[in-house]
């Protein structure tokens, strides 16, 4: 959660909400994968630190599903990102603070609790959740 926690903190340094995301390959804790957000930078809705890390993930394993693997995230992933992490069939989330507003995993649709899905996680909130609500609530403050 570390890394994601400084990917976060770069992604504010750009002007995009401070979100981070790592994926550690879950037998060997080899780290596949990190990114932060970048909607704003690439002029993309769907730049989400989540999603950017599992596209790097899939291509570094030459592999679409990342069975073996585990996501850390600062916040409660958004419903596309949530679904994106089931199309994945990622092993584990670990997500550091909850979105009662946008969140997609324990607020919102609870994606990985409706009877479409095909995957569902195991899932750990609240990992480091006052470093990553820090994160969040300085960045806006300072933005207004």
């Amino acid at each position: 959660m570390e890394l994601a926690l400084k990917e976060a903190a770069k992604a504010a340094d750009r002007g995009e909400v401070p979100v981070g995301a790592v994926i550690v390959e879950g037998l060997s804790g080899e780290v596949l994968s990190w990114a932060g957000n970048c909607t704003e930078e690439n002029n993309d809705p769907t730049a989400h630190a989540e999603i950017l890390a599992i596209r790097e993930a899939a291509s570094k394993l030459e592999n679409p599903r990342l069975e073996n693997c585990d996501l850390y995230v600062t916040l409660e992933p958004c419903p596309m990102c949530a679904t994106a992490i089931s199309f994945a069939r990622l092993r584990r989330l670990y997500f550091g603070a909850y979105d009662p507003k946008g969140g997609g995993v324990d607020h919102g649709p609870r994606v990985f609790e409706q009877s479409t899905c095909h995957h569902r996680p195991e899932v750990i909130g609240g990992m480091e959740e006052s470093q990553s609500s820090a994160l969040l609530k300085q960045f806006f403050r300072e933005l207004r």
